[in-house]
């Protein structure tokens, strides 16, 4: 909780009243209810109300009082509530003889804080399995601690009204429980029962439709006889199978297709803490416990058992899976029922959004799903399941989703007038700032799709309609054949390129604003460097607005143009032949032999990411991807089982420009040596790469003087390059930051850009 700006109110203890006014979080997470609670214990009078983002109390009483009440208004608040109180002002006392709370009214200016969805709360849940609550079953629990709400708002302030729940008139148990100040779902806006609120139904083309609780049984039988169901949930649809049955594991992919990418697994909560049943499959530590309990219900990467019972290719070539635990009352009821963990995969066609409506998800998936699961609560806007991972002591998110998102962060400085970014082009988010606030939207997906494309237009206007701004400028990647680079130019807005790794930079200087100079290293797959150029393996020198580029890996070209971040292979050929070995591709070996010989189509670029794949390739790991990413991810599992010392770094030279290179040439002997095991030459790529990075610093560091480290761009997604690298950086006595608000990755970008943009004074 934060203190903000108060005025001076008298101490003494002669009656009074005040005007207190809250920002922050404090709209749909049971502030009025907690208000009210907490006035009438301390025998205050006056009025509580939600205006548009704030809530606005008047309390009178003695000044000793009103004093503590004020300080309980934050230190007692809502455990999802995270109030600011930006002002306390002594005004005159009204005819008042008891406190109410007062009808929702929009104020003249907006301090919208909108909460993310959130898991059901313990209090729900015994409810649910509890055969004489009301609500014994019911999929739709929910009170003011728990349950949908950036899914369900239409706008705010946040009242029944203005949300999905719109349409569901309460019965009078309801409405008994809605306007009773001792009860928790008192002003709880989604408030619903099975006799008021919304139903289940299920479609099975070949038997008559049923709803309710037979709905439901109906669902159990499908994924427990190994078919394929798309259950409708918060944010989207999700394909469910059992997770043990290999052969429904095996048509989910095949009818997707999704014949590699990992599949998410989603765990019955069993026990003290919840997670019994995912440690008869899997091995978190401590901190991806933590993670798995936290009430935005993440999926988390952890490490798999080797004597589990999922089905083998539930994550092919991989140590470590996507978990998480239910976080609805319908999925807690469809894992009760079955008691076996299930995939709990994208009820979508691949990397678009998540699909939200009845009809277009049996249009859409009817080649996919078997049968549906649906329910009439509407989804006003789709939000995919939060990813996150365990990486150098902190828990750092992949993917910000559900439960995670709308992020909100503060800017170091207020922007001086309200901005769009709209990011980049693979796994897309906008952000929009104004004042001294940024938000962050869900993660979007890759904006190769029509409705992809539609829905990232969607977000655009969903974040300046939610939170009452309209943006005024627009920030863009450099790279004119992004999609969201080409919406930016069209929007009529002002604009401001930002190249794509400056963004990476920039987005560490907005969690970490006190650093005064940074080296950054941004290494990823590719994006449109400075010179024109397609960089990957930088290291830029200085601070938001004044990046130099000082570090760099030798160019090399593959070629195929776009085609080479699913085909390794090219990687791979590219740097054998630039170094005079020899290799076959694949496909067609004399006719790409020739373009790359004539650069026809082979691009030159310094990505490490591509070094990655080309390592994955030569050691006979991937030579054509079925997913972004597969040959790194892979090569990293691979190395997690070998065995090397610390790694040499790679040969670096400064250029006649002052640039340091280092020369890939170094990883090739190595990988290609068949007497070593090839978990080994997996590891030694991994290790050589944090030498190199390391060996930069230092030399870095000797010419240029001190600075701050940070790692930011996607190959620190890479657990096995990353953490040696922090821990000899740290040894070496580098202050090291690694992103932990926003993803590393591409999501991360749309931040960055808000950053440098406002460094270059796009004021």
């Amino acid at each position: 909780c934060i203190i903000g700006r108060t005025k001076a109110v008298p101490t003494d203890n002669a009656p009074t009243a005040r005007r207190i006014r809250l920002t922050g979080r404090v709209q749909g997470v049971g502030f009025r209810p907690f208000v009210y609670r907490l006035a009438r214990r301390l025998n205050i009078h006056g009025w509580v109300q939600n205006r548009l983002g704030e809530v606005v109390i008047h309390a009178q009483g003695d000044a000793d009082v009103l004093d503590r009440f004020q300080q309980e208004l934050i230190d007692r608040a809502p455990p999802l509530s995270r109030p600011v109180l930006e002002e306390s002002t002594v005004i005159e006392p009204e005819s008042v003889d008891t406190f109410t709370v007062r009808g929702s009214t929009e104020g003249a200016e907006a301090h919208i804080h909108l909460p993310p969805d959130l898991d059901v709360c313990p209090d729900c849940l015994r409810e649910l399995f509890d055969p004489a609550d009301r609500r014994y079953h019911y999929p739709f629990i929910n009170c003011t601690q728990c349950g949908p709400r950036y899914t369900l708002a239409e706008r705010l302030p946040w009242d029944r009204p203005s949300t999905a729940m719109a349409g569901f008139a309460m019965c009078d148990a309801c409405r008994a429980e809605y306007e009773d100040p001792a009860d928790r779902r008192f002003h709880a806006e989604p408030i619903a029962c099975p006799q008021c609120g919304p139903e289940l139904t299920f479609v099975n083309r070949s038997s008559p439709v049923h709803t309710g609780e037979l709905a439901l049984h109906q669902a159990v039988a499908a994924i427990a006889a190994g078919r394929i169901v798309a259950v409708k949930g918060i944010g989207g649809y999700h394909l469910i199978c059992d997770a043990t049955c290999a052969s429904a594991v095996a048509r989910l992919r095949a009818r997707k297709p999704r014949p590699h990418k990992p599949l998410a697994v989603m765990f019955p909560f069993r026990g003290e803490d919840g997670l019994a049943a995912l440690r008869e499959y899997t091995e978190p530590d401590a901190a991806e416990a933590a993670a798995l309990r936290d009430p935005a219900r993440p999926i988390v990467l952890v490490r798999r058992r080797p004597d589990s019972d999922l089905a083998a290719d539930i994550a092919p070539g991989m140590d470590r899976l996507g978990a998480f635990l239910p976080y609805s009352p319908l999925h807690h009821l469809l894992l009760d029922a079955l008691d076996r963990p299930l995939v709990a995969t994208s009820g979508n066609l691949g990397g678009e959004p998540v699909i939200v409506d009845a009809e277009m998800v049996e249009a859409r998936l009817s080649r996919i799903a078997d049968v549906f699961l649906h329910h009439d609560r509407p989804i006003v806007r789709p939000a995919d399941d939060s990813v996150v991972q365990h990486v150098a002591g902190r828990i750092r998110p992949l993917r910000l989703g559900r439960g995670l998102a709308p992020l909100e962060l503060r800017l170091p400085r207020p922007v001086g007038r309200p901005t769009l970014a709209v990011g980049g082009h693979m796994k897309n988010t906008v952000a929009l700032a104004w004042d001294d606030r940024l938000v962050v939207s869900p993660h979007i997906g890759d904006l190769d799709s029509p409705r992809a494309l539609n829905v990232f237009e969607q977000v655009i206007d969903d974040l300046q309609s939610l939170y009452h701004v309209r943006a005024e400028r627009v920030v863009c990647d450099a790279h004119p054949g992004y999609a969201s680079s080409r919406w930016a130019r069209a929007s009529g807005l002002p604009i401001h390129e930002v190249f794509h790794h400056h963004a990476h930079a920039a987005q560490l200087a907005l969690e970490h604003p006190d650093v005064e100079r940074w080296l950054v290293f941004t290494w990823d797959g590719v994006g449109l460097g400075e010179d024109g150029t397609l960089w990957g393996g930088e290291a830029l020198l200085g601070r938001p607005g004044h990046w130099r580029r000082v570090a760099s890996f030798r160019p090399f070209h593959p070629p195929g143009g776009d085609r080479v971040a699913r085909e390794p292979w090219r990687s791979a050929a590219a740097l054998c032949w630039a170094a005079g070995l020899e290799y076959t591709p694949p496909q067609d070996p004399e006719l790409v032999r020739a373009a790359w010989e004539r650069g026809l189509n082979a691009p030159g670029t310094s990505a490490v990411g591509r070094l990655f794949d080309a390592a994955a390739a030569l050691l006979g790991l991937v030579d054509n991807a079925s997913f972004e990413g597969q040959g790194p991810m892979w090569l990293e599992t691979v190395a997690s089982h070998g065995r090397v010392g610390n790694g040499e770094p790679l040969a670096c030279r400064f250029n006649e420009h002052g640039l340091l290179v280092a020369d890939w040439q170094g990883l090739l002997a190595p990988l290609c040596d068949e007497r070593i095991t090839i978990a080994n030459r997996a590891a030694g790529f991994h290790a050589t790469l944090a030498a190199t990075l390391v060996e930069q610093a230092h030399l870095l560091r000797e010419r240029h003087g001190g600075f701050a480290v940070g790692l930011s761009g996607g190959v620190f997604q890479n657990r096995r390059l990353a953490e040696p690298a922090i821990d000899a950086l740290k040894e070496g006595g580098f202050p090291v930051h690694v992103p932990a608000a926003i993803p590393c990755n591409d999501g991360g970008l749309s931040g960055g850009q808000i950053i440098e943009a406002m460094a270059r004074r796009f004021d």
